[in-house]
Parts: C-alpha cells; sequence; structure tokens
C-alpha cells in the first residue's frame, strides 16, 4: 500500500539527491554568463538588520533610508513590522518616499509577516491570510517596490502542505500581477526551508509573478529545543538549496553564515555563494540582512564591503 512520506523521509529523499551538489568544485560547476552592462549584482540592506534597535526606540523607521546612505547603502528592503498600523496610511508612505527620495536610495520590497499562513488547512484562514497581505501589495506599488516577500507557513505532511501553500500563494500573486508587484516566498523555517520542496510549491502555484527569495542562512528546518540544547537541527545545505532557487529568484537576502545537511551552521565561503547567484543570471539587489547586537552598524558595512570585494573578484574572474 502506498503511503504519504513523512516530512523526515522528505528531507532525507532531498539530501541523498542533492549532497553531492554542495561539495563539488566552483571552477568545474561554475557556468560563465554574460556580462552584465551594470554591475554584477547590487547591494540592498534589510530593516530587519537593525530590528533591536528599532524596537528599542535607538533608531526609527522612517529613518531607514538614512541609516542605508550612510553605510553606504543605496537601496532598502523594508519589513511590514516596524510600520504594522501604516499600510493604508497615503501621508505616511508619502513619507517615507519623500525620505528614500531625498536621500538618493531605493526602495525594493516590503517583507510581510503576522498576515496568516498563506498555506492554512482552514480555506475560510487562507482565503483571511491572502486577503491580509493585499494592502502590501498596494503599499508596495505605492513605494515603487518590485516585490513583497512572503511566507510559506502551513502544516501537514510535505506534500499536503504544498498542495495549501501553492493555492494561497496563487491567489495573492493574481493580485499582485494587478498591481504589477510580485510575491517572494522566502525559506523562513519548516518545510520552506527545504529548497526542493519550496521550488516546487512555486511551480504549482503556477503564477509569473510567484517567485523566491532564497535567504543565505535560513535553511534550518527545525527550531532549537531548549529542553535539548545539545540536539542538532533538521536543516538544509545552503549552497544546495540556494542553487535550487536561484532560477525562480526575483530576491537575495545575504547572511554571512550557512548550513549544512548535519544541521551544522559555520561561516559563508562568500564567494561561492555569490558565483552561484550569478551563474544563474541573476544581477539584481542583493539585500544584507544581518546586524550584529550592539555594533549593527559596523556589521553591515564589514559584510557590504565583504559582498563589494566578492563583486570585484567574480567580475575580474568573468573578464579573465
Amino acid at each position: 500500500m502506498q503511503t504519504t512520506p513523512s516530512r523526515r523521509q522528505f528531507l532525507l529523499t532531498s539530501a541523498t539527491a542533492t549532497a553531492g551538489v554542495a561539495f563539488g568544485s566552483l571552477r568545474a560547476s561554475r557556468v560563465r554568463a554574460a556580462q552584465p552592462a551594470g554591475p554584477l549584482y547590487k547591494i540592498s540592506l534589510a530593516e530587519w538588520s537593525i530590528n533591536q534597535p528599532l524596537r528599542k526606540g535607538a533608531l526609527q523607521h522612517l529613518d531607514f533610508a538614512r541609516i542605508a546612505k550612510g553605510v553606504g547603502i543605496d537601496a532598502i528592503e523594508y519589513v511590514n513590522q516596524f510600520f504594522m498600523d501604516k499600510a493604508t496610511d497615503k501621508a505616511f508612505l508619502a513619507e517615507m518616499n519623500a525620505r528614500a527620495s531625498g536621500e538618493g536610495v531605493t526602495q525594493v520590497l516590503i517583507m510581510c509577516d503576522q498576515e496568516g499562513n498563506l498555506g492554512d488547512p482552514d480555506a475560510a484562514k487562507r482565503q483571511t491570510a491572502v486577503e491580509n497581505h493585499y494592502k502590501w501589495v498596494e503599499a508596495a506599488r505605492t513605494l515603487g517596490c518590485h516585490s513583497i516577500r512572503v511566507n510559506a507557513y502551513s502544516s501537514g505532511t510535505p506534500d499536503e502542505q504544498m498542495k495549501l501553500v501553492a493555492d494561497g500563494l496563487h491567489k495573492l500573486s493574481v493580485f499582485g500581477d494587478k498591481h504589477a508587484i510580485n510575491v517572494v516566498v522566502e525559506n523562513h523555517g519548516g518545510m520552506s526551508s527545504n529548497g526542493k520542496w519550496l521550488v516546487e510549491t512555486i511551480r504549482r502555484a503556477d503564477h509569473k509573478r510567484a517567485g523566491t527569495l532564497p535567504d543565505f542562512g535560513n535553511f534550518a528546518i527545525s527550531r532549537r529545543d531548549p529542553a535539548r540544547p545539545d540536539a542538532k537541527l533538521e536543516s538544509y545545505d545552503s549552497y544546495v538549496g540556494v542553487k535550487e532557487m536561484m532560477p525562480l529568484a526575483k530576491g537575495v537576502s545575504v547572511k554571512p553564515t550557512v548550513w549544512d545537511f548535519a544541521g551544522n551552521n559555520g561561516p559563508i565561503d562568500l564567494p561561492r555563494m555569490m558565483a552561484i547567484v550569478v551563474d544563474a543570471g541573476y544581477h539584481g539587489h542583493c539585500g544584507i540582512e544581518h546586524g550584529a547586537a550592539g555594533r549593527e552598524l559596523d556589521s553591515i558595512r564589514v559584510l557590504r564591503e565583504q559582498l563589494e570585494a566578492t563583486r570585484d573578484q567574480l567580475t575580474a574572474a568573468r573578464r579573465g
């Protein structure tokens, strides 16, 4: 009798099928794409990088464009949590536009949380979650963003979750298309942090506005259990996951750490990862989503400089 695979079986199957990709030679696997007319990739700053100072009141949401420009970055990615009640406030959005324009900063996307699960098993709740995101689609259009970022949360078997999330994502993408706004899904825990699962979910959503937002550091599938501090997490290899997600990517989130298939988290090989990004033909914004506690701005500058150096290195290699 055929049985539905468990989440663990799904993960093990995915890992076995793709593990060999993770440790192959970068030089051997690289596909040399045509050199773009502009920079190999652009650098943006995700508002989550300064989430702690924002929550404490040390920094203000309306100052985000100025803060980004101050650390040498001219494009920003908002988080809806920091202006949760302002999505339909025309005056507030106009002020955001004015602040960004005054600094010469591009507004790239809005990361959306706390609006319900697009893959909720309850059809009514799933539809409510879809409609809860409408205001953020409209706000993104007002701000000149190209996308909103959503989550692919659900429950049930991997296949059941895939079907439910694809349904909610398709419905939201239809609305997004009316406003020329993409709906991108980040690997953000649970099944969404399995690259193979997420890509298949996007394909099932079957809409040109639906895409991915690969996050280098978000491939932990399970959450850490305080009662078992030494237990390893379920995780997915970051290099494999990003490579799988890039063909559908409409954005990228940059963190300085990565995961392997064995629950280990360590420092990123940035040239290797960024080669995966650009070899997929992506030359858009790569958003820094990292801010070390207590020294957020300094750590952002360091990662920005590393991204710039890596870009120079990859550009030179392609010209060679």
